[in-house]
């Protein structure tokens, strides 16, 4: 299963409030902090001449801009080539604050349409002897978009997850996310990696031979008056679980002016391992777990990640061949359509998956805390010669303000 985890703090916008992190308002480009005024972090305010007898109109804010990290890049299959299994691109988000900021990820793939190559001879269609186009991914696949991961995942703070995503079976995927307040709290630059551990099938029979993926992501930004006072937003785990050992809770430390922090858990099921008790079907994909989410070595609520709506993402389509025709899910063409239905461990096949999110009220003020989770059970199974294969994907931030 994989688990994403995220805490927010804010800070409410007091004028008269004294604070060492400066959480007042700003007025007119300057940030007011109790007697004292110092320059405004918000470098993309300016303050609009005064009319008369009027004070003046307000701030004014730059226009509307977009960042393109990346454009169509391929994300491959094969280990000795650029871009295998996962893609990085830059950004910088200049001019804060943001009113809005939008991230928005495409996929592209030869599958699709269907088409476009059923039926057809190469190459158009699958090479000789093969069943799919060559850079066809018929699979669903992890799909994960990710800000500033370490160069060494063992040293230093775990990456920011900003999608915790699956790939649809050979479709296309369209994902707008709002990322306002994580723009917000961590204005500047910043690299932005996409995974997806996209394969290859050599003999093109259960996919193409030479698969992978194009995306293209973009961040639409808006300056302008800040939703919320985000005073920092901390990445506390992202990574894979493959037993029930959980890793130790993680201390954290909210900032003086905290008035409100909310904290993200993302986690999901995958793998091929042996049914067992609470499963429908291979471990970890389509298995009930129970997970203790606590806070200060206290629970904070029990949950059951689990997905009962993937029938959504399955709109019955016909295709009409020289040769007979079938039906398919038209968002997850390469899919067999029962599967593509079946309920599962916290994913669908082309979809996000949603955060649980809480703001508790022992976090609506500085100091020292914990995070931490249990999950009820993991199933360790593995293929013929391979590692284990079920697994608990997971990520966790917090976001204070």
């Amino acid at each position: 299963m994989t688990t994403s985890m995220a805490l927010q703090v804010r800070a409410r916008a007091e004028i008269h409030r004294a604070s060492a992190l400066a959480l007042c308002v700003s007025a007119l480009g300057v940030t007011a902090c109790g007697e004292e005024s110092q320059p405004s972090r918000q470098s993309g305010v300016t303050a609009a001449s005064s009319g008369a007898g009027a004070g003046g109109s307000g701030p004014t804010y730059p226009d509307p801009y977009t960042r393109t990290v990346l454009d169509g890049a391929r994300i491959n299959s094969h280990t000795e080539q650029r871009n295998y299994q996962h893609a990085t691109g830059e950004l910088e988000l200049t001019d804060a604050p943001f009113a809005s900021v939008k991230m928005v990820v495409d996929l592209a793939s030869t599958c699709s349409p269907l088409e476009s190559w059923v039926g057809q001879p190469p190459p158009v269609g699958p090479p000789a002897g093969e069943n799919w186009p060559a850079d066809c991914d018929a699979f669903d696949r992890n799909f994960e978009v990710v800000l500033d991961e370490p160069a060494e995942p063992a040293v230093g703070p775990p990456g920011l997850e900003l999608l915790h995503a699956i790939t649809p079976f050979g479709g296309p995927e369209h994902v707008e996310l709002d990322i306002t307040d994580i723009a917000n709290g961590l204005p500047g630059k910043h690299a932005v990696g996409v995974s997806i551990p996209t394969y290859s099938d050599t003999a093109g029979q259960v996919s193409g031979s030479n698969g992978g993926w194009n995306v293209t992501v973009r961040i639409e930004v808006t300056p302008g008056p800040a939703p919320r006072d985000v005073l920092a937003v901390l990445p506390l785990f992202r990574g894979v679980q493959t037993s029930a050992m959980s890793p130790a809770p993680i201390d954290f430390e909210l900032p003086a002016g905290t008035t409100e922090t909310r904290v993200e858990y993302r986690t999901s099921g995958h793998g091929g391992g042996a049914v067992g008790p609470g499963c429908i079907g291979p471990a970890e994909e389509f298995c009930h777990r129970k997970h203790v989410i606590q806070l200060d070595g206290a629970e904070l609520e029990t949950v059951d990640p689990w997905r009962t709506d993937c029938e959504k993402l399955c709109t019955i389509a016909h295709y009409d061949g020289p040769s007979g025709g079938f039906d398919y899910c038209e968002e997850n063409p390469c899919g067999a359509i029962s599967s593509v239905q079946a309920s599962r461990a916290n994913w669908c096949p082309g979809s996000v998956t949603p955060a649980y999110t809480w703001t508790p009220d022992a976090l609506r003020a500085p100091g020292t805390h914990s995070f931490g989770w249990q999950i009820s059970t993991v199933v360790m199974n593995a293929y013929s010669g391979t590692p284990p294969t079920a697994e608990r994907r997971a990520s966790a931030k917090l976001a204070e303000r």
